[in-house]
């Protein structure tokens, strides 16, 4: 009887530091309407463009000018963003508040700080990219740096996120190398793999 409750204090202990040191309130169900908000932004870019995949700059003009073409992909990204980001934040706090977790605490400061930086970096980087003209070059550029933010943050939270982090890295390694099909490998970055992160941490830490 004393082993056994020896055990549990442990455990307790051990739950208390990894609370104390990581936040671990994320919800799969954000994960999931991430990767479908950014489905259905992906989808609808691949309509305006004629059915086509590719974001290089003869590709982008077939509904008209340059201009017209990059305005729509940014509004249709921008949406995207306050949509998941918006979902992200209302399941999150809708689990912490069933968990009776604070959800702004020191270590969720930390976690959005470590991922806000690289992610600031990345729009610089494709902002650059945008202006010099190698638009076929965005898509991959945000898949890595995403995932490296994701691989930095990971360290204040669970580990599927390291593993998403490494995921998005190698999608967007090998999107480099095929830019004639951007938008396929947004889809697998930030759709599919999103979906399939979020039902993981829905199925392990929050299913009855």
């Amino acid at each position: 009887m004393e082993q056994k409750d020896y055990i549990k204090d442990i455990s307790e202990i051990r739950s208390i530091m990894e609370r104390s040191s990581k936040f671990i309130s994320l919800s799969g169900m954000s994960g999931v309407f991430m990767g479908l908000f950014a489905l259905a932004g992906i989808g609808a870019a691949y309509v305006y463009l004629d059915n086509g995949l590719s974001l290089n700059d003869e590709d982008i003009t077939r509904k008209g000018s340059y201009s017209k073409a990059v305005t729509f992909l940014v509004v249709d990204a921008i949406l995207v963003i306050v949509l998941a980001l918006s979902a992200a934040i209302f399941f999150t706090t809708r689990r912490a508040t069933q968990e009776g977790i604070t959800i702004w605490d020191r270590t969720a400061q930390r976690l959005v700080l470590n991922i806000s930086i690289p992610l600031a970096a990345a729009g610089i980087f494709c902002l650059a990219l945008l202006y010099h003209g190698f638009i076929g070059l965005i898509a991959p550029a945000m898949l890595v740096f995403y995932g490296l933010a994701l691989l930095h943050a990971s360290k204040y939270t669970v580990n599927q996120v390291r593993y998403l982090g490494i995921g998005e890295i190698i999608i967007g390694l090998v999107a480099s190398f095929f830019i004639s099909h951007g938008l396929l490998f947004w889809a697998l970055g930030f759709g599919v793999l999103h979906i399939m992160y979020g039902i993981i941490m829905y199925v392990k830490y929050e299913k009855k």
